[in-house]
């Protein structure tokens, strides 16, 4: 079992030993999505949902995932981020999808891939949460992983399909 890192000699889960990995910078960028009807894509530009700024909502739950994704996802490292930034963007040629792009750096002996990838899917369902009374038919996009740096295994960059 020696290709898997998450598993002990006896074939247990455990949590990765990274007390001799060297500390460098470490950046990821998560990206997901949410597809609106028009009605919510205006009341969130015109900030008229009933529960408030959505997007400011959003982006405090997505920082707020990341700080906390050892919490969620069992086998990641509490790490010390040193920083998390949420953008938003509109797609509304052919339908209104909200593009959620999270960012999130680090020093450290580990990557923040998980974390970034945990705030931009807390960010679509926080979205979600705050316009499910106006429709409950909205849909979170593939989320995905778009970009990393630093760490043993180097760089990566997602291909666009």
């Amino acid at each position: 079992m020696s290709e898997f890192t998450h598993f002990n000699p006896q074939g247990r889960a455990r949590m990765v030993d990274i007390t001799e990995k060297q500390e460098t910078a470490r950046v990821a960028t998560a990206r997901s999505s949410i597809i609106v009807n028009k009605e919510i894509y205006e009341k969130i530009k015109e900030n008229k949902m009933k529960k408030g700024d959505v997007l400011a909502v959003a982006q405090v739950a997505g920082i707020m995932a990341a700080k906390n994704t050892s919490d969620w996802i069992p086998m990641c490292h509490p790490l010390q981020l040193k920083g998390v930034d949420i953008t938003f963007d509109w797609k509304t040629e052919e339908r209104f999808e909200l593009l959620i792009t999270v960012q999130v750096k680090t020093k450290g002996s580990t990557g923040v891939e998980m974390e970034a990838l945990t705030a931009a899917s807390a960010t679509a369902l926080t979205v979600y949460d705050m316009c499910k009374a106006v429709d409950k038919g909205l849909v979170i996009g593939q989320t995905y992983l778009q970009e990393k740096s630093g760490g043993k295994s180097g760089d990566y960059t997602r291909e666009e399909e």
